[in-house]
């Protein structure tokens, strides 16, 4: 779901990068679910799974 053209939790106002920023600051997900209760740990992990398969793409030439 994109919300104001960012990347948001579906069903929530938090944005996709909140979870980031969170995690950065040395947060555990357990936590940033508790801060953000709209927001589930099945979101939480589909959201870093994407990540990392972004990650391990390889890139266009």
């Amino acid at each position: 779901m994109r919300l104001a053209g960012a990347w948001a939790f579906r069903g929530t106002r938090v944005p996709v990068s909140a979870l980031f920023t969170n995690l950065a600051g040395g947060a555990t997900v357990d936590e940033f679910t508790e801060w953000f209760p709209g927001v589930t740990k099945e979101q939480v992990n589909l959201v870093l799974e994407h990540a990392a398969q972004g990650l391990s793409a390889p890139l266009a030439a």
